[in-house]
């Protein structure tokens, strides 16, 4: 029997129930893993931390974890994570509702300023789409064009056509809904009410219906039955009456074998023996007699142990004979580490960054929060109570008044007031001036950065710890190959290319090279070409990294990449003297009109143009006038015309573990696996996600890919504008 990997309709509507109980839970913060798991940490003021998994790939499922079992937090939280942490951070649970008898779960969320709506879709491809108060569709993991329905940002989120709801439907509909069915009974139960096969089943062997009975043989009393079945599953599930049970199945009940050579019955799983979890249910089924069912004080913690323990069944097991020490355990850990605490790096720049630019905006609007604060300090001076405060600022809202509609909470017990200014919520202390305040924030700031320093020297002593286990590794290694000319053909098959698509586990090398902000690539000779991704990278790639030697490239067109083949990194001495190959010449005029308005325009070719880094000025001609990111060219142009656009994305295995992206011919040497693009109909984050999946499909460690190729990851290193996989 093959474990469950989705929720049915009737296990979402047990859930439901359970999951209510946490309502006024606050969220603190949201993580996104992959495209198709998202996980929300919040806190219940009567259970503590609580840990909500939505998932929509492979495996489709809404439930609540042990934190002990999240997966650990991304190193790069994703836009979709930032978006869901600035619409949801400190927002209130709710609620949660199953939308009819589909799989599809709404969740709401309120704060002061808006409701939130994540409705999680755990049917055909899974999507979750997070809606505002009016079901405006703000993101969604997958975009959704249908003529039935759309589910795209900025569009009203349209939910599929309703259908038949066998927990509610009426005497006269049921009987309606069996008598349109040209099918047996169970069929008519799965399909026409939409009980799916499984609980179709269950409510045939619960009425002592014959599941295979032709429709046109079933009379008045086999409806009653069932009907009678029907109501009686779905008051339970309306008065929380579960049982709920995990089932496991044992080899033996795999191979229809339940009894020992003696006959015995072989109910019990064996002590250490190799039984595997197959179901999860919110009450013990009649169909799953066979299986040994373990009971669960609730729905929720079943699911999480079922999921849990399907996740470790599903995990290879290691080769007791391979007595090898385990290193690339231990690799894996130390990388582990070390992507979490640059994470951790990640959060206390943002961290500081937030606070400095909270301190600045106080000054920058200097008079309105002088405002706030000298009436609030008067107010209180005159024995005003926090709820007059509170409600003279509301009152000064309503007429319009500025300071007052910049007010957006009052804390007596604190003696706190919040404020918002350009989107940015900041917390003053009532009793101490804008300056006081600016500087609090300040300093805040800067315990953040040592915080950040402290992390800084803890990553060097893993990343210490990381090479020597891997020194280890190879150490055994050596000495398990002998280290002589004995045995020859190991050395030849050493010298053989890895092949990294078939690894079981892909040990992740990071590295961002300084130029990681700006478009680049390597081209098929070495060199490195960067351009800019706005008229500000433009500008700066000009002023600062533009040196002898270098070419500039740009296309005809309008609305395109500053282009910069480098003759020589900015940490080595600039030189004049390099040749640039042709070759590397061609790639970067590809890469320029590639990632120009061409590529957006949906056009295949146009033209390009190289100068010389000196023919480059940011001086304009005496009465000229040159835009930010604009530049002037001096002396002869060579044309390259109709330069073919093209773009790959690939990912590199060695020397580091990244994307990578740019002209098909520098990338597919580069890169361990490729794909080729070119422009299409499909939106740049509709085509990462594509992309995303395509890569998970051809790598053996699906993990690595989540790790180091998120679709955001591929959409830095796409072109603008609409694209689709050659060949498609």
């Amino acid at each position: 029997m093959d474990p469950k990997r989705e929720l049915t309709s009737v296990d979402l509507a047990a859930l439901v129930g359970e999951l209510g109980a946490y309502e006024g839970a606050k969220v603190d913060k949201a993580y996104l893993y992959g495209d198709d798991l998202v996980r929300l940490k919040m806190r219940d003021f009567d259970r503590g931390r609580m840990e909500l998994i939505l998932e929509v790939g492979e495996v489709k499922r809404a439930h609540t974890v042990a934190p002990e079992r999240v997966p650990d937090a991304p190193g790069r939280p994703p836009q979709f994570a930032m978006m869901l942490r600035n619409r949801l951070s400190g927002a209130d649970f709710a609620g949660v509702e199953q939308y009819e008898f589909d799989r599809i779960l709404e969740f709401v969320f309120e704060r002061d300023d808006g409701t939130t709506r994540i409705i999680v879709e755990l049917f055909g491809q899974g999507n979750v789409a997070v809606t505002d108060g009016e079901y405006e569709v703000i993101d969604c993991l997958e975009t959704v064009r249908l003529k039935s329905r759309t589910v795209v940002p900025g569009s009203r989120y349209e939910f599929p056509d309703t259908r038949t709801n066998p927990l509610t439907v009426s005497r006269e509909a049921f009987d309606h809904e069996m008598d349109d069915s040209d099918t047996d009974v169970v069929r008519t139960l799965a399909t026409q009410l939409n009980f799916g096969g499984l609980y179709a089943e269950e409510v045939c062997t619960r009425a002592g219906v014959e599941k295979g009975m032709d429709i046109d043989d079933a009379d008045e009393d086999i409806y009653e039955r069932l009907y009678e079945t029907i109501e009686r599953l779905a008051l339970d599930i309306r008065n929380g009456n579960f049982d709920p049970r995990l089932y496991l199945e044992t080899a033996d009940e795999e191979a229809g074998d339940g009894a020992d050579d003696d006959g015995a019955d072989d109910d019990a799983v064996p002590e250490g023996g190799d039984a595997h979890v197959v179901d999860v249910t919110p009450f013990p089924l009649d169909e799953h007699d066979d299986l040994d069912g373990e009971p669960y004080d609730s729905f929720l913690s079943a699911l999480d142990d079922y999921f849990f323990r399907l996740e470790l069944a599903e995990e290879e097991e290691p080769d007791p004979t391979d007595q090898r020490p385990d290193f690339e355990s231990e690799v894996a850990k130390h990388e582990r580490i070390i992507e979490q605490q640059q994470g951790a790096i990640e959060g206390f720049e943002e961290e500081a960054d937030s606070l400095r630019e909270q301190a600045e905006l106080l000054y920058a609007e200097y008079g309105l929060v002088d405002d706030i604060l000298s009436t609030i300090q008067e107010a209180r001076e005159r024995d005003r109570s926090w709820d007059d405060i509170r409600e003279r600022f509301e009152e000064g809202a309503e007429q319009g008044i500025d300071a007052a509609e910049a007010v957006v909470g009052v804390d007596g017990s604190d003696g706190t007031v919040t404020i918002e200014i350009d989107g940015e919520r900041i917390n003053l202390d009532s009793q101490q001036g804008v300056e006081q305040n600016a500087d609090r924030l300040y300093t805040e700031a800067k315990r953040v950065e040592e915080k950040k320093e402290g992390a800084l020297a803890a990553i060097e002593n893993t990343r210490e710890d990381l090479e020597d286990a891997k020194r280890r590794r190879d150490e055994w290694e050596a000495d398990e190959s002998g280290g002589g000319d004995e045995d020859e053909s190991d050395e030849d098959e050493s010298d053989l290319p890895q092949d990294w698509l078939s690894e079981p586990s892909i040990p992740v090398r990071e590295n961002e090279p300084w130029f990681d902000r700006f478009r680049w690539f390597h081209t098929s000779d070495g060199f490195l070409v960067i351009g800019g991704r706005n008229a500000d990278q433009n500008e700066e790639l000009v002023k600062k990294y533009l040196e002898p030697g270098d070419k500039v490239l740009h296309t005809q067109a309008h609305g395109g990449p500053v282009t910069v083949l480098k003759a020589t990194d900015p940490s080595e001495a600039s030189s004049s003297d390099i040749e640039l190959p042709e070759s590397s010449i061609e790639e970067a005029a590809q890469f320029a009109v590639s990632y120009s308005s061409v590529w957006k325009d949906g056009r295949y070719a146009g033209d390009v143009y190289a100068v010389d880094s000196d023919q480059v000025s940011k001086t304009p001609e005496s009465g000229e006038y040159l835009e930010k990111g604009g530049f002037a060219i001096r002396g002869d142009r060579t044309y390259y015309r109709d330069t073919a656009v093209g773009a790959a994305v690939g990912i590199q295995c060695e020397p580091y573990t990244r994307v990578i992206g740019g002209p098909p011919a520098a990338i597919e040497g580069q890169a361990v696996t490729t794909i080729e693009l070119e422009p299409g109909r499909y939106a740049q984050a509709d085509a990462a996600k594509r992309l995303y999946r395509r890569f998970r499909e051809r790598f053996e460690d699906e993990t690595f890919v989540r790790k180091i190729a998120s679709p955001d990851r591929i959409q830095h290193f796409m072109p603008p504008g609409g694209s689709r996989i050659n060949g498609d």
